[in-house]
């Protein structure tokens, strides 16, 4: 077996790299069956054969590495560069999920004192940031759906296990978005006070271990906080989830800013326990200084905390749910993107109000743009035309000089010719002069 030390391979070792760099799964395999060759074993760069593999993105040749026992932890780097921080740099999603799902730590710093998340923003990989940010792990939700200690029952019910994991795995916070997929699963309604008592004791949880992780406990708190105004709406008939989902979506008028959704998400943002957090600071004087209804939105301002400070896409989103590349629109106005129908007949009791307004501001935008567009091509032609008429006078004028040019030399040779007959003639009576 090599030793550990960085560079120190066997052949078979060696081979191993380089197989992982063409792609030859099957050498792969062979390789890894021999007892001369470890599935963590250091180049001279102290990088693992799963770091090769998840920097160059080769998703089935990370899934054997692991399988065979690659520790996706080992951090022997020169720059201090881990496994996840190089599955994050490949931009591919399904490697840096795998990695997560394989234990890889989220907090370890390289050289430069960025983590993996920070290094994806970095280079912009903006969804693997997000996944980072969001990732919470299967075993960690079932942990609750087992009785502890002297307790009776367990916090959470098991077959609630899996939807509560999907939940927290969410990267849209818009609470529209939470709410109807809430209303989806109605066991996670029927359940909303114990899961989001579950959600609560995440966040504690998570504030309080050594490597706090102030990301996921904001976004569980919000998340809990979602929960309870679903079994409010529920429990007390205020039409329901419907009603909750109205009221949340209700804009004011003229220009349809859902100041009630922005004062739920401050609120909510506000309600987080745990003050000293720097996120949380970070948050309250990003949306002190912004009246509701400006941009940024208290939403902009918590994507932007939980999932990174560049993630929040501003074109293609629904204004109901806040999907991304939703490419539909509203036919009357065109200035609201939808996902699909439901969203638009979801929002339509709100958006009828303005949408005239909405339909008359687009019109009066786009004859302005036509205006301004026209504007720069006359502009433009004016331009051409006049850098034209400059050269067609440089070229007029290059033409008179040359004129002017050879009209001298035309004169200097019939002067030269002139000199030379009077010179020869001259010889020539000379010449007479002296025969006589």
């Amino acid at each position: 077996m090599a030793g550990k030390k960085k560079g120190e391979l066997s052949e078979l070792e060696k081979e191993l790299f380089e197989s992982i760099q063409f792609d030859n799964i099957e050498l792969i395999r062979q390789l890894l069956s021999s007892p001369d060759v470890s599935v963590n074993c250091l180049d001279d760069h102290g990088m693992t054969p799963i770091q090769h593999a998840a920097f160059k993105a080769k998703v089935p040749i990370c899934e054997l590495l692991l399988a065979n026992g690659a520790d996706v932890n080992i951090n022997e780097h020169e720059n201090g560069y881990t496994t996840l921080m190089f599955a994050a740099l490949s931009g591919n999603t399904e490697v840096t999920r795998m990695m997560l799902e394989a234990g890889a730590k989220t907090t370890p710093v390289n050289s430069v004192g960025r983590t993996a998340a920070q290094m994806a923003g970095f280079v912009g990989q903006h969804a693997c940031v997000s996944i980072i940010n969001n990732y919470f792990s299967r075993d960690d939700i079932d942990y609750y759906t087992k009785k502890q200690g002297f307790e009776k029952d367990p916090k959470l019910k098991p077959e609630l296990a899996p939807i509560v994991h999907k939940l927290i795995l969410q990267t849209n916070l818009n609470p529209v978005k939470l709410i109807l997929f809430i209303k989806e699963h109605e066991k996670l309604l029927s359940e909303s006070v114990g899961v989001a008592r579950v959600l609560d004791v995440i966040c504690e949880k998570q504030m309080k271990i050594s490597d706090t992780n102030e990301v996921l406990a904001m976004k569980t708190h919000y998340l809990a906080c979602v929960l309870r105004m679903c079994h409010k709406y529920d429990v007390d008939k205020l039409d329901g989830i419907d009603g909750l989902l109205k009221y949340l979506l209700r804009g004011r008028e003229p220009d349809g800013e859902k100041l009630v959704m922005e004062k739920v998400i401050r609120e909510a943002i506000r309600d987080f326990p745990y003050h000293e957090s720097e996120l949380l600071q970070t948050m309250v004087r990003n949306i002190a200084n912004v009246k509701p209804g400006d941009d940024p939105s208290a939403l902009t301002i918590l994507s932007q905390g939980i999932n990174g400070s560049r993630s929040v896409e501003t074109e293609e989103i629904c204004i109901t749910c806040g999907e991304t590349k939703a490419a539909k629109k509203c036919s009357a106005c065109k200035t609201v993107n939808y996902c699909n129908q439901a969203c638009q007949k979801l929002h339509w009791f709100t958006h009828k109000k303005v949408c005239k307004k909405l339909a008359e501001d687009y019109l009066r935008l786009q004859k302005l743009n036509e205006e301004l567009e026209e504007k720069e091509n006359r502009k433009r032609a004016e331009e051409e035309e006049k850098k034209e008429a400059e050269i067609l006078a440089s070229e007029e004028a290059t033409s008179e000089l040359a004129a002017k040019d050879s009209s001298e030399d035309v004169l200097n040779s019939v002067s030269i010719s002139e000199v030379t007959l009077e010179e020869k003639s001259s010889k020539e009576d000379e010449g007479e002069k002296e025969e006589s």
